[in-house]
């Protein structure tokens, strides 16, 4: 078991990683969908370069929207028309990035850039005004640097309370939420390795409840239908279930049962595992992966960044 679960947490560390160079982090990237605040068009292209200034400064963050915040607002300074033709129009503007707890509606770290832009229209104008956001520089790495380490420290002292929640809603057997807090957390935590424990131990009993229910399922079709077609569809749940799942000797059992009664008509085998390693890593894996999951398809909550007016 010590051997077990050392691959577990070495797994873990790994995926958690997306390239060599690049950590995890819970943050995500946000441009306000305010047409008084971007021009048609202008949205994607700001969130696109917000993911790249996170990506080359090592981050890979989430795909949804969470508590902590990459966002930017913008500042007009001047513009000017020049005369063509065509006629174009040249604006200087100041480029405000923030990274926030949305929450708490706290600034973990801010900087300012002032980009140029020139265009036929002002939406172009604005458009290529921030296609020249610097993104490799002293002053953005060290902004990227406050705002990670601001939400590590949230972690450092919140993971204790986020572990028993979790652990709370796996007694529940809420076990994608509570795989969803758990994934979450850093692996720069503290409270890590912690973290990862109870993780598994949570996602073992995700397995094995999952595994209670396929098994039911697929035990009462094939009580409905001795033969082919019942093989079928019970083949359909116990499909579903994977070999360090509780009650996978018993689904085994109910596999030996049908494919001696029904023998060469069903084509179907139960999962196991080949490469122990290999498919380790793929459980952890997918350990998160619920957890994502879950977080993926919540209702999109409403973000209110109007606190960074003042600033």
């Amino acid at each position: 078991m010590k051997k077990f679960f050392s691959i577990c947490i070495a797994a873990l560390m790994s995926v958690t990683m997306f390239a060599a160079e690049t950590e995890y982090l819970p943050i995500s990237v946000y441009a306000a969908d305010n047409a008084e605040t971007f021009p048609d068009g202008a949205k994607a292209l700001i969130e696109n370069k917000l993911t790249q200034l996170l990506t080359r400064n090592g981050i890979a963050g989430l795909d949804y929207l969470g508590q902590f915040l990459l966002t930017v607002t913008t500042t007009p300074i001047d513009k000017d028309v020049i005369p063509g033709p065509p006629v174009k129009i040249a604006e200087r503007m100041e480029m405000n990035l923030y990274i926030v707890d949305s929450y708490a509606k706290t600034i973990f770290s801010s900087t300012s850039v002032t980009v140029r832009g020139i265009g036929e229209n002002e939406t172009r104008c604005y458009m290529n005004a921030i296609s020249h956001m610097p993104l490799q520089s002293p002053q953005m790495a060290k902004f990227i640097a406050e705002g990670k380490q601001k939400i590590i420290d949230y972690y450092d002292h919140e993971a204790e309370n986020i572990i028993k929640k979790a652990q709370f809603l796996a007694r529940q057997k809420s076990y994608d939420e509570a795989l969803y807090w758990i994934s979450l957390i850093p692996q720069q935590c503290k409270s890590y390795d912690t973290a990862l424990a109870a993780g598994l131990d949570i996602y073992q009993q995700y397995l094995d409840n999952q595994c209670n229910i396929n098994l039911a399922a697929a035990r009462q079709a094939w009580a409905a239908e001795q033969n082919s077609n019942g093989a079928f569809a019970a083949g359909e749940y116990l499909a579903n279930i994977l070999p360090d799942a509780g009650c996978y000797g018993e689904a085994m059992e109910l596999y030996k049962e049908i494919k001696t009664k029904v023998l060469d008509d069903w084509k179907f085998e139960m999962k196991k595992y080949q490469d122990s390693v290999d498919l380790e890593s793929q459980r952890i894996s997918a350990m998160r992966d619920v957890g994502v999951a879950y977080g993926n398809h919540q209702p999109s909550k409403e973000v209110n960044i109007e606190f960074l007016r003042g600033y």
